[in-house]
């Protein structure tokens, strides 16, 4: 078998992987998305997702039949990925399409959430709690640069993920009649404790700073406080996603 080796930084595969790791406007052109560590390849296999490039150091990983793949030094792999040590592999995957159409189920919603690592910590939390799709309304960081991949732990490949806008939000679960529930530290709102839950339902979780913001909370059913020490101000939203969505897995 001939093994493509790249051995420069300025090879036209090592420029294009570079950037989609560091350029969410060049991720959205291509439709791809930058994936580090054999772990990770594997997952994205084991999931059926599209696999278009792949780079490795050392030994050759088992590799889909339709992925360019070429083998270089561990600079380079260090070079294109931004890392502080060099993963054994990288690759780029298509990113699936899911146009904003829900149906009766459960959604995990974050509204303006910047931090990646918050992202993907969600999209993993909600994976394992059989939310039927993440749904990032507003200014939020992007699922698919490389700290969101990383923090998702391999569940971006397999969860649901719809990115809107905030009125876009609340005029389809208002079309679909699905109830929207706020994440609130109001003391007004309902204990999750004690909430009469409905089987299907959103629940949005805003920016740390700022909360969510009028458009949603002037479109919410109610909302859901956690029960927390008096003396603690809040939880960090992927904190309070998961209490939620754990309460909401218990509760089914």
């Amino acid at each position: 078998m001939d093994i493509n080796i790249i051995s420069s930084r300025r090879n036209p595969m090592i420029m294009h992987l570079r950037k989609l790791n560091m350029d969410r406007g060049y991720r959205r052109e291509t439709g791809l998305f930058l994936c580090a560590g054999l772990k990770l390849l594997n997952d994205a296999a084991n999931a059926g997702m599209e696999i278009a490039e792949v780079i490795y150091s050392g030994r050759r990983p088992d590799i889909p039949d339709k992925a360019k793949v070429a083998a270089v030094t561990e600079d380079i792999l260090k070079y294109a990925s931004s890392m502080k040590s060099a993963p054994d592999v990288l690759f780029s995957c298509k990113i699936r399409s899911a146009g904003f159409n829900i149906e009766e189920g459960k959604y995990i919603i974050l509204e303006n959430v910047q931090d990646p690592g918050n992202i993907g910590t969600v999209i993993r939390t909600a994976n394992a709690f059989n939310f039927d799709a993440v749904i990032l309304a507003g200014a939020c960081a992007d699922p698919y640069g490389p700290k969101a991949v990383r923090a998702s732990m391999g569940a971006v490949f397999r969860q649901k993920i719809i990115e809107t806008g905030s009125a876009d939000l609340v005029r389809m679960f208002k079309e679909k009649n699905i109830p929207l529930y706020a994440a609130s530290t109001d003391h007004n709102s309902v204990d999750i404790r004690q909430a009469k839950i409905p089987d299907f339902l959103g629940i949005a979780i805003g920016n740390e700073g700022r909360g969510l913001s009028d458009v949603v909370t002037g479109a919410k059913t109610g909302g859901l406080r956690i029960p927390m020490n008096p003396m603690s101000e809040s939880l960090n939203a992927a904190a309070a996603a998961a209490i939620l969505m754990w309460e909401l897995y218990r509760l089914s």
